[in-house]
């Protein structure tokens, strides 16, 4: 078994090394946070690969807050928006996460947001400078990201084949997935794979708001389509999802509920992991003074990290202080309530090495918001979760880590001291949730190829094959009706009615024809 994985492995990347030359490479990140740590490790693979890769990055620490900048492997193209924009973009994200955090619904905040980067994005098309040295640096791939809509109209406008990178699980986005609602939750439907007929009926109803959802995303680019693109050969968005070469999902059935896919579609769930590291040696020492009882590490992500109220950070610190463990927490002291003395057991960092910690044999558990990466790493570690969810995909995610019991999820507006300081303790100490996630870290581990591989593998396939059309299955080309036989119900149910129709006919006239010869009969 062992000899067939290696065979395999050196099969697909050698056929890769021999066959494909380095590509220009084209990668787009117009928005921070994950969405660009993602972005900046694809470039750095395919770097690593051989090919040339450029980043079109915007820059600016609005939307990176907390992000080291390093020096990369790649080239990078830096571009600023206007500090208007920058301050509006600032202004409602501060809004849609306050909205998240408060425990309303933030979709029409989300939408107005939408809307700012519909306009930061006509003004990056408008900027010639930028857009000329694109088209005639004449790159042979662009690799977008699939919420950064922007990418997908710069990729149209050079008119490069493109590829695209969903952050999230599969279903957050529509790219033309078969997805049977029998077992397939929609997204934010809060639902797992296993329905009753009620949960069922749910999932039906949050389709079509699910659908309206991604109407009302993709229309807020209208503007700027009808302001770059002359009339007769404008994109529409969801064409231009559909048009994708290949799409790769930052996901993996360790973790996802079990789906169809299609050929084109590539999942790469674990793709942010890197060599581990030795933590840094004053995290070390807090470490070694818990011995056996081991640490919990806290973080939730770069986004929450600067928007926790003081009422938050109080009541968390308040339960991480009734632990036997070490808590090693990611929070900017900046943001400390100054009133508060910390416990003797809790140590706040502006920083950490989250997947080095992760790693180290004496943690316990990981208190995470549920963002995608966090939650990838903590299964590839085996490390079991509680998890905090605020806004996006997070709550979607704890629900897939409560249903494989992986952790226990806590609505962030709703949890008090004493219900977190019970919630950690619970999972701690009931090894079923170690269990289960090692046995997903498993899973994750023992595939032939490694996420990388898969990501480089297949970006060589398509270089050599010029695309990815015989990936593409024909419904992409089909309308509508055909796609869902609708033409065919149509003409079977005509045919039904008119055979119907037609038989009464003949019953009435055979009818008519029995009563004239009964008639005929007794004259």
């Amino acid at each position: 078994m062992a000899g067939q994985r290696v065979l395999l492995l050196v099969a697909f990347l050698l056929s890769g090394v021999l066959l494909s030359e380095a590509a220009k490479i084209l990668t787009i990140s117009t928005l921070g946070g994950s969405h660009y740590l993602l972005l900046d490790r694809v470039s750095q693979i395919l770097q690593e690969h051989g090919h040339n890769v450029t980043m079109l990055h915007q820059s600016g620490k609005f939307l990176i807050p907390d992000i080291k900048e390093e020096e990369k492997s790649y080239q990078v193209i830096r571009w600023f928006s206007p500090e208007d924009y920058q301050k509006r973009i600032k202004k409602h994200f501060d809004s849609y996460i306050e909205t998240a955090l408060d425990g309303r619904k933030e979709f029409e905040v989300f939408v107005k947001l939408m809307e700012i980067f519909g306009t930061q994005c006509s003004y990056l098309l408008s900027r010639k400078d930028i857009m000329d040295s694109l088209k005639n640096e004449n790159f042979d791939l662009v690799f977008v990201e699939a919420f950064d809509f922007c990418s997908f109209l710069i990729a149209e406008k050079l008119m490069k084949p493109f590829v695209a990178i969903l952050p999230t699980t599969f279903g957050s986005l529509d790219f033309g997935l078969p997805s049977p609602l029998s077992y397939v939750p929609v997204f934010h439907s809060l639902l797992t794979d296993h329905m009753d007929f009620w949960g069922r009926v749910k999932n039906f109803l949050m389709f079509f708001s699910f659908s309206r959802s991604q109407w009302d995303m993709q229309s807020t680019f209208d503007n700027t389509i009808k302001e770059h693109f002359p009339e007769g050969s404008r994109p529409v968005l969801s064409h231009l999802l559909l048009k994708a070469e290949l799409w790769f999902v930052n996901s993996d059935f360790a973790f996802d509920f079990a789906r169809p896919l299609l050929p084109n579609t590539v999942y790469i769930g674990g793709l942010m992991e890197k060599p581990i590291k030795p933590v840094p040696q004053d995290l070390e020492n807090f470490i070694a003074n818990f011995g056996d009882a081991g640490f919990v590490l806290v973080a939730f992500g770069s986004t929450l990290n600067t928007h926790q109220s003081q009422e938050d950070l109080k009541k968390m610190h308040s339960a991480f202080a009734h632990l036997p463990q070490g808590v090693i927490w990611k929070c900017q002291s900046s943001h400390w309530p100054k009133d508060v003395h910390l416990a003797t057991n809790v140590k706040i960092v502006d920083w950490l090495p989250q997947s080095d910690l992760l790693a180290h044999p004496s943690i316990r558990l990981f208190v995470t918001h549920g963002g995608q990466n966090s939650v990838m790493e903590a299964i590839r570690h085996g490390v079991p979760m509680v998890g905090l969810p605020v806004n996006g995909d997070q709550h979607g995610n704890m629900v897939r880590v409560v249903a494989k019991n992986y952790g226990v999820s806590i609505r962030l507006n709703q949890v008090t001291a004493d219900t977190l300081t019970l919630t950690m303790k619970q999972v701690i100490e009931d090894k079923r949730y170690k269990s289960a996630v090692v046995a997903a870290s498993v899973i994750l581990h023992s595939q032939p190829l490694s996420p990388a591989q898969r990501l480089v593998g297949w970006i060589d396939h398509i270089l050599q094959t010029g695309g990815a059309a015989h990936l593409k299955p024909y419904a992409f080309q089909q309308p509508w009706h055909e796609q869902y036989l609708i033409d065919i119900f149509v003409f079977l149910l005509g045919l039904t009615l008119g055979t119907m129709w037609l038989c009464g006919k003949l019953l009435g006239v055979v009818a008519r024809w029995l009563r004239g010869a009964r008639k005929v009969k007794k004259t």
